[in-house]
């Protein structure tokens, strides 16, 4: 089962990274391989109450490998973190299936509270470099994370959450390729462009309705004084 496992890791790098050439590269130097097999050891013995050697194995790979997972973290099938460095993920973190996760992604919690304090992700999430995902949240199937964002608060399914703090924008239910997560919609350049062009509007009906342009306007408020 345990050699199955890493069998199916090996064949989701190969999935999901398109710098994977061969499976001796990938065994020898893919961080966030070794980090989940070392994971799944301390996992394991954090699961039958083990004291003190889970927090060890955990410590020793992020020694070796810059990821940080702890062993009281449940993370499902097909999980990949690309490149790895700076990767913290909390201890009481479940993780779906086929979840993609990039360098520099926090799955913490966001104080001293006792119980479940760390996020939720649900199956084919994509976590964007950088981001953070802070509390006792749920982001929902097929959620995308853009890189640098920072959650706060739940994300429904089939969305895409950007910003800080994060805003969610509606993907119409539709599935992204998982490696196109910087491929993002801004709500806040589409605000400002929702402003931007209302504002060109008001000018045209003033114009029409007083023969006035703007330039004339500000000339005319400077002369009274407004």
């Amino acid at each position: 089962m345990f050699l199955e496992r890493i069998k199916e890791d090996i064949d989701t790098i190969f999935e999901k990274d398109p710098a994977a050439t061969c499976i001796v590269e990938v065994l020898l130097s893919y961080p966030g391989l070794h980090a989940l097999i070392m994971h799944r050891i301390a996992h394991k013995l954090y699961k039958w109450n083990i004291a003190c050697i889970p927090r060890l194995i955990s410590n020793f790979s992020r020694f070796l490998t810059g990821i940080e997972i702890h062993p009281g973290a449940t993370i499902g099938r097909k999980f990949f973190i690309d490149h790895g460095m700076g990767v913290v993920i909390g201890e009481t973190a479940i993780i779906g299936n086929n979840a993609l996760i990039y360098q520099g992604v926090t799955l913490g919690g966001t104080g001293k509270e006792h119980g479940k304090r760390h996020p939720t992700l649900k199956d084919n999430v994509v976590v964007g470099s950088g981001a953070k995902v802070l509390g006792n949240i749920t982001l929902g199937n097929n959620v995308r994370v853009g890189a640098g964002s920072v959650v706060i608060s739940n994300v429904p399914d089939n969305s895409t959450i950007v910003g800080i703090p994060g805003r969610i924008v509606m993907n119409k239910g539709q599935k992204s390729h998982q490696l196109q997560h910087n491929i993002i919609p801004d709500p806040i350049k589409d605000a400002l462009c929702t402003l931007t062009n209302e504002i060109k509007e008001l000018k045209k009906i003033v114009k029409n309705e007083t023969g006035i342009t703007y330039q004339n306007l500000d000339e005319f408020n400077d002369g009274a004084g407004i």
